[in-house]
C-alpha cells in the first residue's frame, strides 16, 4: 500500500524537485534560476518549502516565503514582511496525484508551521485567470484581498488570512 507523507523539505527532496521541474521545462532558463533561488531561500532561512511524497518520491511542493527580498515579493511588504506576513508560493503537484487533497492538507501545515513562527497574517496569489484556483483559494478563506499586481505579464490577485 502506498502512503503519503506531508513534511518540510529536506535538501535531498529540494534537489529532486527542482531536478523534475528544470526537466518538465526543456530550454526554460528560468527554472535554473528558479532553483537556485528557492534552494538559497530555504537554507538562508527566508523560506521553507514543503512536501507532498509519495512512495518515498516528492510529488508535490509549496514555498512559505517569509522575506520582502525574495524574488516572487519583490519587496511587497503586505505580501511577506519577515516578521508577521508570509506567502504561500510555488503550489505545486504532480498531475497524477491531483484532485485528491494534498495540496490542501500541506498548504493547512504551511500555515500551522507559519502560525507556530509567530505569523499572523498569511497571503497568497493566483493568475486571475486561473478561477479554479481562485475557487480553491476563497474556499480556504483566503478572503482578504490585498492588492492586484502584474507578473509575468499575468494579472495576479493576492489574498490573505488571519491565522
Amino acid at each position: 500500500m502506498s502512503n503519503y507523507i506531508y513534511r518540510i523539505a529536506t535538501p535531498d527532496d529540494l534537489e529532486r524537485i527542482w531536478a523534475k521541474d528544470i526537466a518538465a521545462n526543456p530550454g526554460d532558463d528560468a527554472w535554473l534560476r528558479w532553483r537556485e533561488q528557492y534552494i538559497g531561500y530555504n537554507r538562508d532561512g527566508d523560506a521553507v518549502t514543503f512536501v507532498v511524497v509519495y512512495d518515498g518520491e516528492p510529488v508535490g511542493q509549496g514555498t512559505l516565503l517569509f522575506s520582502p527580498e525574495c524574488s516572487a515579493i519583490r519587496g511587497r511588504r503586505n505580501l511577506a514582511d519577515g516578521t508577521r506576513i508570509t506567502n504561500v508560493n510555488a503550489l505545486r503537484i504532480e498531475k497524477a496525484h491531483e484532485g485528491q487533497g494534498h495540496i490542501s492538507r500541506m498548504v493547512r501545515m504551511m500555515e500551522r508551521y507559519a502560525k507556530e513562527h509567530g505569523f499572523d497574517t498569511i497571503t497568497i496569489g493566483v493568475e486571475a485567470a486561473e478561477t479554479r484556483n481562485l475557487a480553491i483559494y476563497l474556499h480556504w478563506n483566503y478572503t482578504k484581498f490585498v492588492m492586484a499586481d502584474i507578473d509575468d505579464d499575468e494579472l495576479v490577485l493576492y489574498y490573505g488570512k488571519e491565522l
